[in-house]
């Protein structure tokens, strides 16, 4: 499958670079698969589509404040995106700013001194001090922002807004941006309906955000991220399929998490880590209706739309929430899809 077929065009001002004055404020496209209709709505009108009995399950991952600026001994800078902890003091991650050739590098981040180590495509950051690494993470660290987000004033708003109102196991680097709509009166109101709320954890990783590379999709490797299941969720989920109950994911991770734990006939570990890679042409085991906001071309969160909601189906979906201004990426709107 040539991931040409994943290609549109975005005007460059239809990028969110803030988030909604409101969360539920959002606007939200609906794409009924079965009957190819699409609708438009603000996320607040949510509820309107659930129903007593459905399951909702959400993924409670922490954003990391990941994004650290190092200095050379020279004084020059470096951006260092962390990506995965090692162990106390050692992180994997992704450095710029360091000349070709150099495999070990001394900088210090705030007042404490470290070491870059060049690790096969990745860096690995060791800090020299007695503390935990999350000590200076939690000082020095910004919010792990994505690129296409250009403006300079990030700010204290962001550790607020690029986080999900429940968001509680500290792992991520790229944040659920689907989740980010709700608002903790919008999901009581959803209970209320009965409606149950699950929460798993997927902590999200460079394998996410990194787009496609190769010519052909098949070609391409998801980096693996760590997923967790609780065996009561699980048990649950199981239970409320069973009696033919709606499985509705927020976000992406959520769908990714579900469906490793449903692999080999359900008996997949309820912990570890996922390189699952989903693209048009998978077959759904447990989800049934799915949240989620519009993401970049040639990227994993929007091949694996594509095979819920049907390439032709959500390419339309695209050019007509593009035709009526919605805002893009992880600041932008919402679509649900069932």
């Amino acid at each position: 499958m040539n991931i040409e077929l994943f290609e549109y065009t975005l005007p460059k001002e239809m990028i969110a670079q803030h988030p909604e004055g409101e969360r539920a404020s959002s606007r939200l496209l609906i794409f009924d698969r079965e009957a190819g209709q699409i609708e438009h709505k603000y996320f607040k009108d949510i509820a309107e589509y659930f129903q007593s009995g459905d399951v909702l399950v959400l993924n409670d991952s922490k954003v990391l404040p990941a994004r650290l600026n190092a200095k050379k001994e020279t004084g020059g800078n470096i951006d260092i995106l962390l990506l995965e902890e090692i162990d106390k003091k050692r992180w994997y991650c992704l450095a710029n700013g360091i000349k070709r050739g150099k495999d070990r590098l001394a900088v210090t981040v705030g007042e404490v001194n470290a070491v870059l180590i060049r690790s096969k495509t990745l860096w690995i950051i060791e800090f020299l001090f007695d503390g935990d690494a999350y000590d200076i993470i939690n000082e020095q660290g910004k919010m792990p922002l994505p690129p296409y987000i250009k403006r300079e004033d990030r700010n204290e708003l962001d550790f607020e807004r690029y986080q999900t109102v429940y968001a509680k196991t500290l792992g991520s680097i790229a944040a659920p941006t689907a989740g980010f709509h709700f608002t903790k009166e919008l999901l009581k109101e959803i209970e209320m309906l009965g409606v149950t709320v699950c929460k798993v954890t997927l902590h999200i990783g460079i394998g996410t955000f990194l787009l496609i590379k190769s010519k052909d999709v098949e070609d391409h490797v998801m980096h693996r991220e760590y997923y967790h299941i609780v065996p009561d969720v699980k048990a649950y989920i199981v239970n409320a399929k069973a009696q033919g109950r709606r499985i509705i994911a927020c976000g992406t991770s959520v769908v990714r998490t579900l469906e490793t734990a449903w692999a080999s006939n359900g008996d997949s570990p309820l912990f570890g880590h996922t390189e699952l890679f989903i693209y048009p042409g998978y077959r759904f085991k447990i989800v049934d209706a799915m949240i989620t906001n519009f993401h970049l071309p040639r990227s994993t969160p929007l091949l694996l739309v594509s095979a819920f909601a049907g390439r032709d189906g959500l390419m339309r979906c695209y050019r007509d929430a593009i035709e009526k201004a919605y805002r893009f990426y992880s600041y932008g709107d919402a679509m649900l899809i069932f």
